[in-house]
């Protein structure tokens, strides 16, 4: 039994290592991301997810290939069977790190074989080349030689043109409510600018069971769900509509309808919480995964680090998105990290990655609905790390021309605009006109207005409600807190907002 697996995986393996030696790869400059390949071929592009297939399986597999009888199904099964056998680790094992010479002169240490050598080498801290960005559409919104993924091809109208009106609209909610910020209707506000992309096709990739675990930059994934305008507006001015009831800053928006946690504003701490929603998953056996979504400035943090590793060895599902757009706040990558960007970072823990061009919506789209099928069916996590530039300020409470040039911001929001990028594809299919633009984008604004003025008019929440809605039965502590802020603000009414009830 053993010896006929063991020769059915080898066939496997030499069949997989033949697809995916047809690469195609161009070489574009990502500006602050550096010379990184674009790679446009299909085997190449599966190969990308680096992979750990079953429990254990080759350095690359190609994932998205029509096989018969699903061989790669089978080769997870397979090493399922010998997931905890001694020679897991050496599978394993980077081709440049093995010595097939001294096979011989191994040993069993803890968590697998290893093979000796008798040359003393330091793994180089830089790789050869960098980790390649794959993607579907070029800067002209033309789809790029073999780029013929099945999910690509099958994508149908009614799905692109929603696509590409979530698109608009959430470009144009930046546009209004930065300005409402501005005119000092809202308190504070964060934009999506240059992210379109990244929102709206990995949320049209997902499946509504599927929960997201946000940062603050992904409100194009409520938008594609359902989440309306106003729903928008009333969180932003924290109305009595406000599903949080007026307790959350702008902009910290959440669903239970619609599966999306209600962000926090601390760095990082979503991530091990998503892990622990994903076992959850695992646990009830869902036909479902959990999504969450994090900055490259997230990456500094020890929740990141603790969240890949807790979900690598628990085999969970969920997807880690992360956007790197160049810019902590104020800081630079090549100030945040020497590493080749985040995607390095998965395969350290045993997870599959994959780098997209987060400006390209057929590619975001195609890898997070790729990562989606391997998390639940194998049991998984994958980390995407999609390339992006941030166009906009941090916040209403950034400037962000202090620390950058403005020619470089001028460069990414019209010669990089994902939202340009994929109408002239959404065009080039006879799908969408200068008529439905004008059309879209008139509507889209008088929507956004009337949701504005009708969040303002709603009263704001009761004082009573920042104590409510998590005990049953009010403890002494938070009865004395009540009793002392009421005293206070009675005493200093001034320094009190006077449209909120008492």
């Amino acid at each position: 039994m053993l010896v006929r697996t063991m020769t059915i995986l080898l066939s496997i393996r030499l069949s997989s290592r033949k697809i995916i030696t047809h690469q195609n790869f161009q070489s574009k400059s990502l500006g602050f991301l550096g010379l990184v390949n674009h790679n446009s071929s299909v085997s190449s592009y599966s190969s990308l997810f680096h992979c750990k297939a079953g429990s254990s399986s080759s350095t690359f597999m190609p994932i998205g290939e029509s096989y018969p009888h699903k061989p790669h199904a089978l080769l997870g099964t397979l090493y399922s069977f010998l997931h905890y056998k001694s020679t897991e680790a050496q599978n394993q094992l980077e081709p440049q790190y093995t010595h097939e010479d001294k096979d011989d002169q191994a040993n069993d240490f803890p968590g697998g074989k290893v093979s000796f050598t008798s040359e003393m080498t330091f793994i180089s801290e830089t790789p050869v080349k960098r980790v390649p960005c794959f993607r579907v559409l070029d800067d002209n919104g033309d789809p790029i030689t073999y780029s013929n993924y099945e999910q690509i091809q099958q994508l149908s109208k009614e799905v692109a043109v929603k696509m590409y009106n979530n698109m608009v609209t959430l470009q144009m909610m930046d546009t209004v409510f930065y300005e409402a910020q501005r005119q000092g209707r809202i308190s504070f506000y964060i934009t999506t600018m240059g992210e379109e992309a990244i929102n709206i096709a990995s949320a049209a990739a997902l499946s509504i069971d599927d929960l997201i675990l946000p940062q603050y930059r992904e409100p194009g994934i409520l938008l594609w769900r359902g989440f309306t305008l106003k729903e928008f507006a009333d969180q932003l001015f924290g109305n009595q509509a406000d599903h949080g009831k007026g307790r959350q800053m702008p902009v910290h928006y959440g669903s239970n309808k619609l599966n999306y946690i209600t962000i926090s504003s601390p760095i990082a701490t979503q991530l091990p919480q998503a892990v622990g929603v994903a076992y959850s998953l695992k646990m009830d056996r869902k036909d479902a995964c959990a999504v969450t979504y994090f900055g490259d400035g997230t990456t500094s943090e020890g929740d990141f680090h603790a969240a890949l590793n807790f979900a690598a060895v628990m085999e969970v599902p969920i997807i880690f998105i992360c956007r790197n757009n160049g810019w902590a706040i104020s800081t630079p990558t090549e100030e945040q990290f020497r590493s080749d960007g985040i995607v390095v970072k998965g395969p350290a823990y045993g997870m599959r990655s994959i780098r997209v061009d987060g400006n390209d919506a057929l590619a975001v789209y195609a890898a997070v609905h790729t990562a989606r099928r391997m998390a639940i069916s194998e049991q998984r996590p994958v980390l995407i790390e999609a390339l992006t530039y941030r166009v906009g300020h941090h916040s209403t409470s950034d400037d962000s021309t202090k620390y950058r040039p403005v020619d470089e911001i001028e460069y990414w929001k019209k010669s990089r605009n994902p939202v340009n990028r994929f109408r002239r594809w959404v065009e080039k299919n006879g799908w969408w006109n200068d008529e439905d633009e004008l059309e879209l984008r008139n509507s889209v604004k008088k929507q956004l207005l009337q949701a504005i003025q009708v969040a303002e008019r709603i009263p704001k929440p009761p004082l009573a409600d920042l104590f409510s809605d998590v005990y049953a039965n009010l403890p002494s502590n938070l009865h004395e807190q009540e009793k002392l802020l009421r005293e206070t603000i009675k005493e200093h009414p001034q320094d009190y907002p006077s449209d909120v009830p008492m």
